[in-house]
């Protein structure tokens, strides 16, 4: 068979395979796959270096369907590539309760699929933050990791605002192991682009600092396989093609149009188009040999990859043991032995530091503990307490590096570090003020439910903040938060609390964690005087008053947990037996024995108050329905932080009578 004719077999079967997967499911975006068979195919025969035997390979290119709507597409070259898990059955199933085929691909359920892409834009950032890894790998491990992202986006990807971030980010760092192909098909869910999306997309990129390319003609095999390698040369800078496809290619009453982007063909044009493409078959699901057999060769062509580096890695381990140590514990996901020892330990003060502070001296000792550790703040660096030039600043001219300037870019930043996390040998994090939580919270949401342990670091976590008033003081954040599945939020009341609650987040890789960090300063409290027991490593503990069964337990959480005390005291003196209880973490409490949650919140003393400057809302699982939630019922004001504080009676002697009004 020629090479021409297998060729065209080879990207009609990624066609029919999607169409007749949609149909089947009554489901799905076969529009997307039949225009983009062409470019796939050359992408992952002629360039994609990755190994369907072993889909974790560390140097493996990365490929992200940023338009995850087109999942048939990747679904496909899967199965066509050798992948065993996704068999001709899954495909069969798409979209089906307990197929590894969802409608939108999903890494924690696919083997080769490297994210959660769906949300829009979401693949195209993320991917940014996976070269970033790249290049830091590459730079500190002597070139040994040397590999590609590649990326396939659509035109709802470029219109998200996250995609303008990502791609100014990724230009000024000059990340040129990135390359992208644009599905530039005219086409959008209402209709053409023309109605919404008239920029001149090359010209916007051009002016981001990237290599831009376009390719006239979405079927031209030769075209589209000399953009690609023109843009793998173009290594001081990312690289993007502009390829003109036609959505739904080859249905003779859909094709160029909308009605194929999200809804299925239907048997009778399913029947027209395989006609229209001269496909042998009309059997559904019909795969010719030659195919399975031209694109299977990706299995033994990977296998050959794979132990060619292999044998790099082995002549690396020798010449320079120490690195590759290093470089194995890292992709492997391990922390050194005793990383923590030399965290800080604070001794007590009344007057204490502002918890964003402590964070900033124990992630300074995180740094040097762990070379991975790596990220930065949305512009506020000086706010967040996140920067330490001693460990470098990443940039176009400096890869080895732990330290990244995001810029103004939340959205991006999100996305960037759960790239980071996701590629693996890198721990990424990212920093703004709490309130900017909001414009992270896609990214976050996606971090928890691909179980990625990106960290995000909070501060200016309530009213504390003062000045700057209600448009930057979080109110809904931490329920909100809170009540998203898989994501531990931390909320330390001094400086020794927030040093354990960085125990817990960097010891947690099976989800996100996201702190909330006080700009005011709190006490830093003497555990051995007030009697503690326990600490913040369990999500709550028994900070003072646990030497009896109290009459009314204090709960309360970051900088209230002072409001807390303040009121133990004045109870206290009028002889009630009064507990405090310091809870940083209501999911890492949860994680806790029926032991130790007893302990803390003894069943039988349902005398309860619980004090947070923030929203109410989900307070009630602890303190029931005999206890109080003191809280912020609206939104906050513009003063000096203790003013708000007084007024909104987050105050010892309004707990004490709140306490008091139980008993």
């Amino acid at each position: 068979m020629s090479e021409q004719r297998i060729e065209e077999l080879s990207v009609n079967t990624i066609r029919t395979l999607a169409m007749d997967a949609v149909q089947k499911a009554n489901s799905g975006h076969p529009g997307a796959p039949m225009g983009l068979a062409p470019a796939a195919y050359v992408l992952w025969q002629n360039h994609l270096r990755h190994n369907p035997k072993n889909p974790r390979w560390d140097n493996r290119d990365r490929f992200i369907l940023s338009a995850g709507h087109a999942s048939m597409l990747l679904y496909s070259l899967l199965h066509l590539t050798g992948y065993e898990q996704m068999t001709l059955e899954e495909i069969k199933n798409f979209r089906q309760w307990g197929s590894v085929t969802p409608g939108h691909p999903e890494n924690f359920e696919t083997e080769g699929v490297e994210m959660a892409t769906g949300p829009l834009g979401q693949g195209f950032a993320t991917a940014v933050g996976m070269a970033i890894a790249e290049a830091q790998l590459n730079a500190r491990f002597d070139g040994v990791v040397d590999h590609f992202t590649y990326v396939i986006c659509s035109d709802g990807d470029l219109m998200e605002g996250i995609s303008h971030e990502a791609a100014s980010l990724a230009g000024h760092l000059g990340l040129g192991k990135l390359v992208y192909i644009y599905d530039d098909n005219n086409i959008t869910i209402d209709g053409g682009t023309d109605i919404s999306f008239t920029e001149d997309v090359c010209a916007r990129f051009e002016s981001y600092g990237w290599h831009v390319q376009r390719v006239s003609d979405g079927t031209d095999l030769d075209a589209i396989d000399a953009a690609i390698e023109e843009a793998k040369e173009a290594t001081d800078k990312p690289s993007i093609i502009a390829l003109r496809t036609v959505i739904g290619y080859g249905s003779p009453a859909k094709a160029g149009t909308s009605s194929s982007h999200g809804s299925p063909l239907g048997d009778e044009e399913i029947a027209r188009t395989k006609e229209a493409l001269g496909w042998p078959s009309k059997e559904p699901f019909f795969i010719p040999e030659e195919v399975l057999e031209h694109m299977g060769a990706a299995a033994d062509q990977g296998h050959k990859l794979e132990s060619e580096w292999a044998d790099r890695m082995e002549k690396y381990a020798a010449e320079n043991p120490e690195k590759y140590a290093e470089l194995t514990r890292r992709l492997a996901g391990e922390l050194p032995e005793n990383w923590d020892a030399d965290l800080p330990q604070f001794a007590p003060d009344a007057k204490g530091m502002a918890t964003r502070k402590a964070s900033g001296k124990v992630v300074e000792r995180i740094y040097a503990a762990l070379p991975e550790f790596s990220g930065g703040s949305a512009d506020l660096a000086g706010s967040n307490l996140t920067l330490f030039p001693d460990y470098g600043v990443f940039s176009r001219e400096t890869r080895d590096a732990q330290n990244i300037h995001f810029g103004v870019r939340e959205h991006a930043m999100g996305a960037a570090a759960n790239g980071m996390n996701l590629h693996g040998g890198v721990r990424g994090f990212g920093a703004t003020f709490l309130i900017f939580s909001d414009y992270m919270r896609p990214a976050l949401r996606l971090a928890a439910l691909m179980k990625t342990p990106t960290i995000g670091v909070f501060t200016h976590d309530s009213i504390g903040l003062g000045e700057d008033g209600p448009t930057h003081q979080p109110i809904e954040q931490l329920a909100s938060l809170r009540a998203m599945p898989n994501m531990t939020v931390l909320r330390p009341a001094d400086a020794n609390e927030t040093r354990e609650c960085w125990k817990v987040a960097i010891e947690n890789t099976t989800g996100p964690s996201a702190f909330a960090l006080t700009r005011q300063a709190v006490a830093t409290y003497d555990r051995d005087a007030l009697g503690s027991i326990g600490d913040a490593t369990r999500g709550a503990y028994i900070l003072a008053g646990g030497e009896q069964t109290p009459d009314v337990i204090l709960i309360g959480t970051g900088s209230e947990v002072g409001t807390c005390i303040a009121a133990y005291d004045i109870l206290r003196a009028e002889g009630v037996a009064v507990r405090v209880v310091s809870m940083p973490s209501w999911e890492v409490f949860e994680a806790q024995d029926d032991a130790w949650k007893e302990k803390v919140l003894p069943k039988n003393v349902g005398r309860r108050v619980a004090v947070e400057a923030a929203c109410s809302f989900g307070w009630e699982r602890y303190v029931g329905l005999n206890g109080i939630v003191h809280s912020i019922p609206g939104f906050g004001k513009s003063a000096p932080a203790e003013v708000i504080f007084e007024k909104m009676g987050f105050t010892g002697d309004h707990i004490a009578k709140l306490a008091k009004s139980l008993l």
